[in-house]
């Protein structure tokens, strides 16, 4: 088996930064690092880190995960989604029909038996939530959970499975049930009260989706769904970082909040990421991008044009984390979350998920256990 060596300007492995290490992977496998930097196959000019990773990805490349739940569709959404750091994924499945959800999860399981790169498995956002917090999911579909969604949720062939769901419409056993499978659970799109969130974390719920959107706010008598997530030091939450779902002052309120690795970035990304796209069909709507802002017809945020690149800008930036900790938002923390035990840092026996950034933290090149799927003009061949 070929073994790469590939000289690096500067590494940051997750912990602490290097210079000059030449990046020794083979088989897809980091195996070790060098010093000796006259001796490499290929050389990356820049800041290398480690791959993002997005956990919760609707679309993007002109393409919606509900619209087109193909091995196609993924990787077209997972190629948009490279240009911008993402090394790995859960393609997410907004609210829909069970038909849709058999035909996303038999795509997801193409993808996960062809080995496609960065598809670790499936978000299904919905369609057990609440309806006085669906946002821009459609209320036709939202229902109890039946047999039917059973015999996809416990499919075995789909990876990593997260299913958002609001508590106050899917019973403590249910959710036992879905963690005994092996299922994260994630409270979102819900109105649930405090002690109605509680059960569920009690239950096995580990996570919150979109921290803040669509879930029943803190007061003063009241601290609801956002006061759990908040409150519960064992739990993680995904956060939208692009100055429209959260503002900022908000966000850096959960950071000081929550102990230092429960919160992840996110995208809630949609079809125009990576296009040049305007407006798109949404079940029976329209969405609009204007000022970087997704706006259905009938008026709801629709997710988002953000990638992972700009959201740790955004989070280094505004919310004034160190790089290195707005960095691990994109990478290690996802991965501890989903228990994702071969990515987020780049260190000895670690898939080589790794990207390299200019001054500026724009992405010049991605790579997938050592292949370079996204360059720019930073990766180049060496002959020594």
């Amino acid at each position: 088996m070929t073994i790469k060596r590939i000289l690096t300007q500067r590494l940051f492995d997750g912990k602490s930064y290097q210079d000059n290490k030449v990046l020794i992977i083979e088989g897809g496998t980091i195996i070790g690092f060098d010093d000796e930097v006259s001796n490499f196959s290929e050389q990356v000019s820049g800041l290398v880190v480690p791959g993002f990773i997005d956990l919760q990805v609707n679309g993007g490349g002109g393409v919606l995960f509900n619209a087109t739940p193909t091995l196609a569709g993924i990787k077209t959404i997972m190629a948009a989604h490279a240009k911008f750091g993402t090394t790995a994924m859960l393609p997410t499945l907004i609210t829909d029909t069970i038909e849709v959800m058999a035909q996303a999860a038999d795509a997801i399981a193409s993808a996960i038996a062809s080995k496609t790169p960065g598809i670790m498995g499936i978000h299904f956002e919905g369609p057990h939530l609440s309806v006085a917090k669906k946002g821009a999911h459609s209320e036709d579909f939202i229902r109890d959970i039946s047999e039917e969604e059973w015999r996809v949720l416990e499919r075995q062939d789909i990876g990593k499975v997260l299913v958002t769901l609001a508590p106050e419409t899917v019973a403590s056993k249910d959710i036992q049930r879905m963690v005994a499978a092996g299922i994260f659970v994630s409270i979102g799109h819900s109105n649930a009260s405090y002690a109605q969130a509680q059960l569920a974390v009690a239950a096995g719920a580990t996570g919150f989706t979109h921290l803040f959107n669509a879930m029943s706010a803190i007061q003063g008598r009241e601290p609801g769904v956002t006061g759990c997530a908040l409150i519960n030091d064992n739990t993680a939450c995904g956060l939208i970082v692009d100055g429209h779902h959260v503002d900022y002052a908000s966000c850096q309120l959960a950071l000081k909040t929550k102990p230092v690795g429960k919160i992840f970035l996110v995208t809630d990304a949609m079809p125009p990421v990576g296009t040049d796209d305007q407006t798109f069909a949404f079940f029976d709507r329209h969405v609009h991008l204007a000022q970087g802002k997704l706006t259905s017809s009938t008026g709801e945020l629709a997710g988002s044009v953000l990638d992972m690149a700009t959201a740790v800008k955004n989070a280094h930036t505004h919310l004034k984390l160190p790089l290195d900790e707005a960095i691990r938002m994109a990478s290690d923390y996802p991965a501890n979350y989903i228990n994702e035990e071969q990515r987020g840092q780049l260190i000895i026996g670690k898939q080589a998920d790794f990207i390299v950034l200019d001054n500026d933290l724009n992405v010049q090149s991605t790579w997938i256990a050592g292949q370079c799927c996204y360059n720019a003009k930073s990766c180049f061949k060496h002959d020594a």
